[in-house]
């Protein structure tokens, strides 16, 4: 059996598409053959220092607040300071945990806090493979700017990138990142996949008409949605001012929370639009096929993409899509116009740009034609490469086999 140790920052019960990764490929790789431990954060004093998460045995350490928010921009300074230290604190654990298990590879999720606890055990242990994941759609530039200390720590974090036995990236965008940082060894692209059963499987017609209820759907109504952190960087507030420019009956369900949920709220309010957008609040991850089902357009104009999940969910669901072309959405999402020679998945908007976003909600809703072309072909391309057997069976060939 090969042990396999991942350095992650965050794990469940924080869930984003980087969490929902290493449990939907670790589940689907058989546990005769590899075993995986983990060292992340523990964050929520509730919340047990061990614990066996699927196939993975969770090692939680680090400062603990009882109850604590994450995504809070209000973090607590004992929470800032587990984040600060997690590459020593990781990589010390990583020792204790290596005299007994002996690990084969480790495996950094993103380049961030995680693969500097990679970098050090691999500079201790030289000979252990380390495996680094990309799935942080920020430019080198960009990162730069979002976190000063970088500034001083260049050349020592340029090392996570090229110390890297191998590197996989979720899109060809962040592919071109790891080369920019200056890494020259194998490099594979291998995307996030979604549960496309579930997300296409029939609903019961009970359950329909009772979120409808619970929303404020009622006959004639055309909802968009999204599934995002409520913080001003993700596109909703465009989708919000972008109801000014579609019929009354267009509304807008967003799934999710986030310390800016306040602000969106007041920019609904004086752009009029307040009654006609339906804030869920945190949305269990299990629930998103009920929403997405009961919705009629999805719409998510990222300003930085590094893949999206979500867009390949409402394809399996029959969503059609409104996206932006930046990041790794263009590796799946084609435009009538920007992509003439391929068969449509959805429809671009600009980044920024309301109006942009209201033609496109606008041609769905005019155009039943196109639109079922849409999601004729979305469903079909998620079921043909993005179900999660499928991926789970590249990481195994491709990353842990060749490692």
């Amino acid at each position: 059996m090969k042990r396999v140790l991942i350095f992650s920052l965050t794990y469940h019960p924080y869930i984003g598409g980087a969490e929902v990764a290493i449990k939907e490929i670790t589940d689907r790789i058989d546990p005769g053959e590899y075993s995986f431990d983990m060292v992340t954060l523990r964050f929520d004093s509730k919340l047990p220092e061990v614990e066996k998460f699927g196939n993975v045995t969770v090692h939680r350490i680090g400062c603990t607040v009882p109850g604590v928010k994450v995504s809070d921009r209000n973090m607590p300074f004992k929470i800032r300071m587990a984040k600060i230290l997690f590459p020593v604190t990781a990589f010390w654990k990583a020792m204790q945990l290596h005299r007994t298990e002996r690990f084969d590879m480790t495996w950094a999720m993103m380049a961030n806090q995680s693969s500097f606890a990679a970098l050090l055990f691999k500079m201790v242990h030289p000979r252990v493979p380390y495996y680094l994941e990309l799935q942080d759609g920020n430019s080198l530039v960009q990162l730069k700017k979002r976190q000063p200390i970088l500034r001083v720590l260049w050349p020592i974090y340029m090392q996570v990138y090229r110390r890297a036995n191998i590197v996989k990236a979720i899109s060809h965008c962040i592919e071109k990142l790891a080369r920019e940082a200056g890494y020259a060894g194998p490099l594979v692209v291998i995307p996030n996949g979604v549960d496309v059963k579930k997300f296409s499987a029939p609903i019961a017609e009970d359950a329909l008409v009772e979120a409808k209820e619970k929303y404020g759907k009622h006959m004639g109504d055309v909802f968009l949605f999204t599934a995002s952190r409520l913080v001003l960087s993700r596109g909703v507030e465009d989708v919000i001012r972008a109801l000014a420019h579609l019929p009354g009956n267009v509304k807008f369900l967003i799934a999710g929370d986030g310390e800016d949920r306040a602000k969106l709220e007041a920019i609904a309010n004086d752009v009029g639009v307040r009654e006609r957008v339906v804030f869920a609040g945190q949305v269990n991850h299990v629930e998103l096929p009920l929403l997405l089902r009961i919705s009629d357009v999805f719409v998510r104009p990222s300003i930085i993409e590094g893949m999206g999940n979500a867009f390949i969910e409402a394809f399996a669901a029959g969503v059609p899509v409104v996206a932006t072309p930046v990041g790794g959405i263009p590796d799946f999402l084609f435009d009538p116009e920007a992509n003439p020679d391929m068969e449509p998945t959805g429809l671009f908007c600009k980044v920024r740009d309301p109006q942009s976003i209201a033609l496109a909600v606008s041609r769905y809703m005019r155009d039943a034609a196109l639109t079922a072309r849409v999601v004729k072909n979305a469903q079909e391309l998620a079921a043909r490469r993005y179900e999660w057997d499928l991926i789970a069976r590249d990481m195994q060939e491709r990353i842990f086999k060749r490692v």
